[in-house]
Parts: C-alpha cells; structure tokens; sequence
C-alpha cells in the first residue's frame, strides 16, 4: 500500500500528461476497482501505475525494488505480491487471492489437518511415484526415447489429481521456462472436460443464490448441459421476464474449499523449491504459485467475470466487427452467470462460415484486429480464445464467450512491449534483451549479454523469411529453447498473450492455410503510431523514424502505406462479401487516416523541443542536399486523407499554447545556461 499512496501523492506533479482531448478505452486492472473510462484523462492512470516512470538499474530509493521484477525476494522484505505489483506496474488495494487469505480459509475450517494429511499423501504419493519412474528412465539411459510416454502419463495424473491441477498443466502447457517443449505440446491437449453434476445439485444452487424459484426465473431451461469442465458448467434458457435466450454458467458445488486446499499444498510445497527456482528461473517458486493462485481464484468468481464482461462491452462498444454478450447481473451472483445466449458458427468450420455468406478472410482480419485492440490499445484481453470460445456471426461479427480468464496488461507493459517492437525493427538487440528484463523475464542484475546473440539470431532467421513464411508458432518455438537454456522466467500475463496469439493464429490456418497474419497486425501498428495521440507513442514513432541519427524516409512511407491500408479495410466490415448493401452503403463514408493530432503534435516539438528540431532539420539535409523529394513523395501519399484548411485552422488554434510552451522551454534554457 505503501506504492499506492507514493502513487496518488505524485499524482499532482504528473496532471499535465494528458491525451490530447482523446478519451481512452476503459481498462481495468487485475483485480482492482480503479478504472479509466472514458472521457477521464490519462494522468488518472498513475493511480494505479506507480512503477510507469522508466528507472536506471543505477537508481536507488523506491525506484529501485521496481527493477527486481520479483526475483531477488530474500533481497526485499516485500512479499511475492507486492513484487508482483512492482514488476506489472500496478498497485492493486483489493486481492481476490493472498497467500495469509488461503492459509486462514484452509487451517480455520474444521477437519483440516485430516484433509490436508489425506489430501498431501495422495499428492506426494502419485507426483513421488511419476518422478520415480523419471529418475529411473535416466538411470537405464532410455529418459529420451519414452518421452512421448511419459507426456502422456504427466496429463493423465494431472486429470485424475483434480481440477487445480488441471489448470496446472493448462498453464504448464505455456511456460517453456518451466517444462520441456515435448512436454507441453502434451499438456496442449489436455482438457478440462469432465462429466457433469446432476441438473438437480445446479438448479438448487441457482435457487440458492438468485433466491428465487427456478420456475418464477426462467420459462424453461434446457434438460442437458450445454457444457461441463472443471469449475462449472452451462445450460441454455429463457428468461421468463423478457424472453430472451441465455446462457446460465454455474459453479461446481464443493469446488471452493478444494481450490483452496491445493493451493494452500502448492504453496507450501514451493517453500521448499525457492532455490532451485531462483537458480533455473532467477525468481522465488512462491512467486509462480502466486501467480497460478490469484489467476485461479479470480477465475472462481463469476461477480469477477460479469465485471470483465462489463468492460469488454465498454471497449467494444463503436466497435461494428465485435460481438460482445450482455450480462444479466440481476440474475447473477458469485456461482451462477447469466449472459446472453450467442447463436453463432464455430469458428473452425470454414464450411458454414461461407455458406453464411461470410468471407472467410474477412473475417479472420476482424479477429486479428480484435486481438491487437485488445492487447495494445485497451491493455484487458481475452486470455483464452480457444474454438469453443470464438464464434462467426451470421452479419459477420466475431463473437467471444467465457470471460473468467482474462489478463491485464498496465500501460507500462504496454509501453515496453511497443519498445520491444520498435528495438527489433531497429535491430538493437542490446536494448531488446533490456525490455525482457523490464518486463519481469529476466531477474534484474542478469548479464543479458549472452541472450542478445540468442535474440539476435530468433528475429534475423524471422524476420528474413517475410510475410510469406513468418508465424508466431516458429518464432515461439525458437523462443522456447532460449528461455529452457536460460534463466528467463515468463511472466503468467504474457504466458496468456503467447497462449492467445498462438491460439488465434492457429484458427486463422484452420479456416485459411494461406493465412498472413502479419498482413494484418502490421497495418494496425502503423495505424496506431501515426495516430494514437498517447505521448508515449508519439515517442516511439520519433524512434521508429530515427536510426542512427539518421531520419528513415521509406520507413515514414511504408508506415503510411500500411496505415491507409488498415483504415480502408476495417472502414466496414471486411467479412461481409462485396455484395452487401451494408458494405456498399459502408464504402460511400469510406474513413480516411486522420493525421490531424499528429500533424500539431508534430509542429508543437517542432517549436517546443530543441533536440527534436535540430533532428528534424538534419532530416532535411542529410547528405548535404536537401530531401525535397521525398518530402514531396510523403505528401503525395497523404494529400488525399487530409483537410489542410482544418488542419491549419487547428494548428492556428493551437498556437497560444504552443507559444506558451515555447516561451517556458526557452527560459528553462536560459536560466539552465546560467547557472551552468
């Protein structure tokens, strides 16, 4: 708490950071209550966003415990939690999950020695006998061959161990830093589905807690289960009041205090596993199982998952590609969710999807859209869009369900994650291996020279195969290797987003082999750095344009290429055919790049910023001649998107206060000349 109140104090002295006017996406923060809505400047971010301000490894004070990225823990009194805060840029005043929490629930319930005993010997008796048959194969020399064998073995104990296990392995299955790539193509195929309670046990505990009859609720409600796994399962109704068709999630009874017990095992086990995982992975084991537990547990609340429904709703909301469904809080609570019955077509059947009418290509950019907004604009995303999660709507709409795993991502992840994309497109691999530390896969202090090498090589062999051959799952798998080689330890947030990109893009090679998912995401990103207003990416696009003190023409061009391209294709819906009236009519309001917030931010560092202008200047000039050529290439490539008579109308407007600041930044020199 002690992070949060430095936060608000400092709020005042960082007022002046704002988005230009623009209102931002909502996005909440794993767990908390504090929201930006929109509308609400940016500076209202620092609430919750204490560790934003970049900090030299040679810092001290507050600063400091920041780069620990939660590894050095017998360094910091701080708990795995606090360090957990620090390394997501987030401060977060309510928990759904700590490690005291589980410890108290556990021990205070009676019978409690006698079911963790039981509990305890099951574990250590099923994990010891498994381990012992490893320990033997390595001893006889065959530990490589049976792999396959023991993969299979390793998913099978994990089911028949129980739910907490099961998400176990789900989440094993994403962390090549802890187990072997055979091991987790395994663990990928392992399902939570298990037989379903009796209807009779559901509806009780849908009476229990809406407090009502089941008949006065609903006008009828289906016989079977629409689908069972290990945390609940869901039936199809009607609302008797308005009826409308729903989907009711309910909870497993009993599963709570089992959750809770395995945990509280995990974590205890951990206790024991801290050397060896800050030798392998440069942080604590309890850290990892604190992880697990808060995802775990947030997952459990289904108030928690009609909250993230909320949200999703918010962002998506001018969003005419995106199908959200509503929540019926009315009819909600902690263990049953009632949420709008989706009719769409299972985004694997590319069959269906056509004789819909739906371009299948189309229809796969909305997706890969949807995704890049959710990670780099909004900062919440859908942490698992597996098939059965994502649907084809029949107006060509992509469709999600099943909100209880999402991930958040602060505006300070967001910020280096565009870093690392702007290192890799300049080739600073130095500075790439940075960003991994910053964003907790590396424990601070660690020599990253030998990754850089590693790095290095991963995006050159990338990279240089084009669009034509990049995917992320050749990428992930070179990845792998360098993480289970060194000590790199993957955050459990970008664990989910390689799940989510890996999953995605999977669906997209399902539906069209030919897929280029890179076609797609580079235009949003260009899109995105020439017209976010977010300061912070305006700083990124000047890095981008520059390297080596060199201004990148062609860079600037293809940049604007790709961003006309994404403007005119999600101008309407690109998953309905070209037939349309709703395309046809979409095609005659056809949006343009709208630079206009560029173009003043651009003119403001012009005047403001000495570094900026000399840069600029230089740009002008390189070579000794200057690039009027390319200056005239440039504009040819945006005359058609702007208004220039609004535009200088705007900047006109602007000017009092770009003087303003003008005037500031000229005495700060003055008086910094001075005293010098």
């Amino acid at each position: 708490m002690e992070l949060c109140t430095a936060s608000v104090s400092s709020l005042a002295h960082r007022s002046h950071i704002s988005t230009f006017g623009r209102p931002l996406p909502r996005s909440r923060y794993a767990g908390s209550r504090s929201w930006v809505s929109k509308g609400r400047k940016q500076s209202s971010l620092y609430v919750m966003n204490a560790a934003s301000t970049r900090v030299l490894p040679s810092s001290r004070g507050i600063g400091q415990p920041a780069q620990t990225n939660g590894a050095a823990v017998n360094n910091n009194k701080s708990s795995a939690l606090e360090q957990l805060d620090i390394e997501r840029g987030v401060c977060i005043p309510f928990r759904k999950y700590s490690p005291e929490m589980v410890r108290s629930k556990v021990l205070g319930s009676s019978g409690s020695v006698l079911s963790l005993a039981s509990r305890g010997v099951e574990i250590i008796w099923k994990l010891g006998f498994y381990w012992s048959s490893l320990v033997y194969d390595y001893l006889v020399g065959r530990d490589e061959e049976i792999v396959p064998f023991r993969a299979r073995q390793l998913r099978n104990l994990l089911c028949d161990l129980g739910p907490s296990f099961i998400k176990a392995g789900q989440v094993l299955a994403n962390r090549p830093d802890i187990i072997r790539e055979d091991y987790m193509s395994e663990l990928c195929i392992l399902q939570d589905d298990v037989p379903p309670f009796a209807n009779q046990v559901a509806f009780s505990i849908i009476e229990e807690e809406l407090g009502l009859p089941l008949e006065q609720l609903f006008s009828k409600i289906s016989s079977e289960t629409i689908a069972a796994a290990s945390l609940g399962q869901v039936y199809r109704a009607t609302l008797r009041e308005t009826r409308e068709d729903v989907a009711i999630k309910v909870q497993r009874p009993g599963i709570e205090p089992i959750i809770y017990r395995d945990l509280f095992l995990f974590r205890t086990l951990a206790s024991f596993l801290n050397g060896i995982s800050l030798q392998k992975l440069g942080c604590n084991a309890e850290l990892i199982v604190d992880e697990f537990g808060e995802k775990l547990l947030e997952e459990l609340d289904y108030t928690l998952e009609a909250t993230n429904i909320e949200d999703f709703l918010i962002n998506f909301k001018n969003d005419p590609t995106v199908k959200i469904p509503l929540v019926y809080k009315k009819y909600s609570g902690s263990r049953v969710l009632v949420m709008e019955w989706i009719d769409g077509i299972r985004c694997t059947d590319p069959q269906a999807i056509k004789e819909a009418g739906i371009d299948v290509e189309g229809f796969l950019t909305v997706g890969v859209s949807a995704a890049l907004r959710q990670l780099l604009e909004f900062g919440l995303f859908h942490g698992d869009p597996h098939p059965g999660n994502i649907f084809a709507m029949r107006d060509g709409r992509i469709a999600y369900v099943d909100f209880g795993n999402v991930a958040v991502l602060s505006q300070q992840n967001k910020e280096i994650l565009i870093d690392a994309v702007v290192h890799a497109v300049n080739e600073d691999y130095a500075e790439m291996a940075n960003d991994f530390t910053r964003l907790g896969f590396l424990a601070s202090g660690t020599d990253v020279s030998p990754i850089i090498p590693a790095l290095e090589a991963i995006w050159q062999n990338s990279a240089g195969k084009g669009l034509a051959d990049f995917n992320f799952r050749s990428v992930t798998g070179k990845f792998n290797q360098l993480v289970y080689n060194y000590p790199i330890r993957i955050p459990e947030r970008f664990s989910l987003v390689i799940r989510s990109l890996l999953t995605q893009e999977g669906i997209c090679f399902t539906l069209e082999p030919d897929f280029k998912f890179l076609e797609v995401a580079y235009p949003y990103i260009a899109n995105r750095l020439l017209t976010d207003p977010n300061p912070a990416l305006r700083e990124r696009l000047i890095q981008v344009l520059f390297k080596d003190g060199l201004f990148q023409w062609k860079r600037l061009e293809n940049l604007i290429v790709l961003a006309k391209e994404n403007v005119s294709k999600m101008s309407a819906n690109p998953a309905l055919k070209s037939n349309s009236l709703q395309t046809v009519a979409s095609q005659k309001m056809e949006k343009k790049l709208d630079l206009t917030d560029t173009i003043k931010d651009g003119a403001r560092l012009f005047l403001v910023d000495s570094a900026i202008r000399r840069q600029l200047v230089m740009a002008f000039t390189e070579d000794s001649k200057l690039h009027v050529e390319e200056l005239v290439d440039v504009y040819r490539l945006v005359e058609d998107q702007i208004d220039i008579p609004s535009v200088a109308l705007e900047v006109l407007q602007d000017l009092p206060s770009v003087a303003r600041d003008f005037m500031l930044s000229w005495s700060d020199s003055v008086l910094s000349d001075r005293q010098n």
